[in-house]
């Protein structure tokens, strides 16, 4: 097993995960900040949404089966906002269905992650859809 690379303070990235799984959460925003990105979590969809405003992340790991405001709403919630319009948002669910997927792209996310995730395949998703942060 490898190493994870950290990268330098310049080229790290803001990224907001949204989970309500507290452990899922947090391991998820752990291993974002060992790999070089500034992370902020939530557990909820509403919390998220006002997070995202605030921090201005450049994406959001987002959970789509929470309580109260699911994450397809939370999505539409952010997009719906001048400063939701550009960020990169990846739906992370145990959803892995041609519905589920088209149902999170009709939602607005960018990208849909089936749970478990992966390292390095999340890591290269995020080198291919964020610039690095100046």
């Amino acid at each position: 097993m490898s190493t994870p690379q950290i990268k330098e303070k310049d080229e790290r990235r803001r990224i907001l995960v949204i989970d309500d799984n507290h452990d899922a959460a947090d391991t998820l925003a752990m291993m974002l900040q060992l790999t070089g990105n500034e992370v902020k979590t939530c557990y909820n969809g509403l919390d998220g949404v006002a997070a995202a405003e605030s921090f201005q992340p450049v994406a959001v790991m987002l959970d789509i089966g929470m309580p109260d405001v699911n994450g397809y709403e939370t999505c539409r919630m952010i997009r719906e906002k001048e400063w939701g319009k550009s960020i990169v948002i990846i739906a992370l669910t145990g959803y892995g269905q041609q519905d589920d997927i088209q149902k999170s792209k009709e939602s607005g996310f960018n990208a849909h992650l089936v749970k478990p995730l992966h390292l390095p395949d999340l890591t290269k998703l995020l080198d291919i859809l964020l610039p690095k942060a100046e």
